[in-house]
Parts: structure tokens; C-alpha cells; sequence
């Protein structure tokens, strides 16, 4: 037989017939490689004895081909449901935090302008007990009690509301 070069010059349009008869519209580089790779195994495989070449090229070029369209079809089931629950997952995330950060603005707003301004310094600021300590005027065991004071009063507030 023939040399592979000539073969595929030869059935390059058996490929694309075979891309047109499973009206395939996108991708078509993939699946003229996967009808060329048929093509391939089909040229190794044949044998004389059994018949002429083109219709078995024609039917491992069309069966591989459509094997190639089951992997995308199964790959486009599988990972975008995937991609999806991850997104509505997030969404309700984000939706969750949203409302819970709605309760903690509610909350804060019930505290003294004092406490707000203390829990600025330590949990928005980042500012050491000793430095809060300084700005308040009280002493650290002082600043210690305030803010245990604080975060229970604002745990109360977040639990009723739920």
C-alpha cells in the first residue's frame, strides 16, 4: 500500500465529510485530528484479504469520531454542573455573610460611641491592648474587661436576632 502521506491526502475529505455528517460546528481541529488518527490505525490494522480500504477507513474514521463527541458531551455534563453548584454554592455564601455582616452592623450600632471606637482600634486597627490601653486613658486589665464586655453584649445582640 501506499505511503500514510498519500493516504491522507487521499481520505482528508472522507474526514471532513464525516465532521459534516455528525454536524459537528465547533472544534473542528480536534476532530479532524482524531479522524486523521483513526485514518492512522485504520492504514496499520487493514488488511487486503478482508476487503477494500475505504470502507473500513470510513467507519473507524466516523466511529472514532463519534467516540470523540461522547468525551465532549460527557466532559460538558460533568464539569459545568460542577462549575455551577460551585457558583451557587458562593452565592450563597456570600449571601449568608452578607446578612450576617447586616446583624453585626445593626448590632455595632447599638454600642456606645466608646465601645465602637474600641473595637476600631483593636479588631479594625489591629493596635495593641497596651496601646488601646494609652488612647482609652485605663489601665490594660481595664481595657481587658471593656472588650470581654464588649464581645458578649455583641454575641447576645447577633443571637437574638437569629
Amino acid at each position: 500500500m501506499n505511503s500514510f502521506e498519500k493516504i491522507l491526502t487521499q481520505y482528508e475529505p472522507m474526514i471532513s465529510s464525516c465532521i459534516r455528517k455528525l454536524n459537528i460546528y465547533k472544534n473542528h481541529d480536534l476532530y479532524k485530528q482524531a479522524g486523521r488518527i483513526a485514518l492512522w490505525k485504520a492504514w496499520i490494522k487493514f488488511d487486503e484479504a478482508k476487503g477494500e480500504f475505504a470502507p473500513y477507513a470510513y467507519r473507524c474514521i466516523y466511529g472514532t469520531i463519534l467516540d470523540e463527541l461522547k468525551k465532549e458531551k460527557h466532559v460538558e455534563e460533568t464539569i459545568n454542573p460542577m462549575e455551577d453548584e460551585k457558583l451557587s454554592f458562593l452565592l450563597e455564601h456570600v449571601l449568608e455573610r452578607s446578612i450576617q455582616n447586616e446583624d453585626l452592623n445593626l448590632a455595632l450600632e447599638q454600642l456606645t460611641t466608646n465601645e465602637r471606637a474600641l473595637i476600631l482600634w483593636i479588631f479594625v486597627e489591629g493596635i495593641s491592648l497596651q496601646q488601646a490601653a494609652t488612647r482609652a486613658g485605663i489601665t490594660i486589665p481595664g481595657i481587658k474587661k471593656r472588650r470581654e464586655r464588649m464581645l458578649r453584649k455583641l454575641r447576645e445582640m447577633m443571637q437574638n436576632k437569629k
